[in-house]
Protein backbone atom coordinates (compact mmCIF):
# COMPACT_ATOMS: atom_id res chain seq x y z
CA UNK A 1 0.00 0.00 0.00
CA UNK A 2 2.59 2.25 0.88
CA UNK A 3 4.40 2.02 -2.63
CA UNK A 4 0.86 3.18 -4.07
CA UNK A 5 1.16 6.31 -2.14
CA UNK A 6 4.62 7.04 -3.06
CA UNK A 7 3.83 6.41 -6.89
CA UNK A 8 1.04 9.23 -6.28
CA UNK A 9 3.18 11.29 -4.46
CA UNK A 10 5.98 11.39 -7.49
CA UNK A 11 3.32 11.50 -9.84
CA UNK A 12 1.74 14.61 -8.38
CA UNK A 13 5.01 16.25 -7.97
CA UNK A 14 6.31 15.97 -11.37
CA UNK A 15 2.91 17.06 -12.72
CA UNK A 16 3.57 20.37 -10.45
CA UNK A 17 7.00 20.99 -11.96
CA UNK A 18 6.11 20.49 -15.52
CA UNK A 19 3.52 22.91 -14.80
CA UNK A 20 5.89 25.19 -13.15
CA UNK A 21 7.85 24.91 -16.65
CA UNK A 22 4.59 25.88 -19.05
CA UNK A 23 3.86 28.92 -16.34
CA UNK A 24 7.09 30.68 -17.17
CA UNK A 25 7.03 29.37 -20.87
CA UNK A 26 4.04 32.08 -21.16
CA UNK A 27 6.22 34.46 -18.64
CA UNK A 28 3.83 33.67 -15.85
CA UNK A 29 5.55 33.44 -12.06
CA UNK A 30 7.22 29.28 -12.46
CA UNK A 31 7.22 29.13 -8.29
CA UNK A 32 3.67 30.09 -7.81
CA UNK A 33 2.75 27.94 -10.16
CA UNK A 34 4.52 24.83 -8.91
CA UNK A 35 2.84 25.89 -5.69
CA UNK A 36 -0.68 26.42 -6.78
CA UNK A 37 -0.03 23.02 -8.46
CA UNK A 38 1.09 21.13 -5.41
CA UNK A 39 -2.18 22.34 -4.04
CA UNK A 40 -4.33 22.02 -7.10
CA UNK A 41 -3.00 19.47 -8.86
CA UNK A 42 -4.77 18.64 -12.18
CA UNK A 43 -7.43 21.65 -11.73
CA UNK A 44 -3.94 24.33 -11.86
CA UNK A 45 -3.10 22.86 -15.10
CA UNK A 46 -6.43 22.88 -16.40
CA UNK A 47 -5.98 27.02 -15.73
CA UNK A 48 -2.73 27.40 -16.92
CA UNK A 49 -3.84 25.51 -20.22
CA UNK A 50 -6.19 28.33 -20.77
CA UNK A 51 -4.25 31.00 -19.54
CA UNK A 52 -3.31 34.23 -21.93
CA UNK A 53 0.53 34.71 -21.79
CA UNK A 54 1.93 37.52 -20.13
CA UNK A 55 2.20 40.97 -22.06
CA UNK A 56 5.67 42.35 -22.60
CA UNK A 57 4.57 45.37 -20.01
CA UNK A 58 3.86 43.44 -16.97
CA UNK A 59 7.17 40.76 -17.32
CA UNK A 60 9.20 44.10 -17.43
CA UNK A 61 7.92 44.79 -14.23
CA UNK A 62 8.99 41.46 -12.51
Amino acid sequence: MNSDLDQYAIGWGTLALINANFAQLKGRSGFWWFIGSLIGGPVATFFLAFVEPARAESRAES
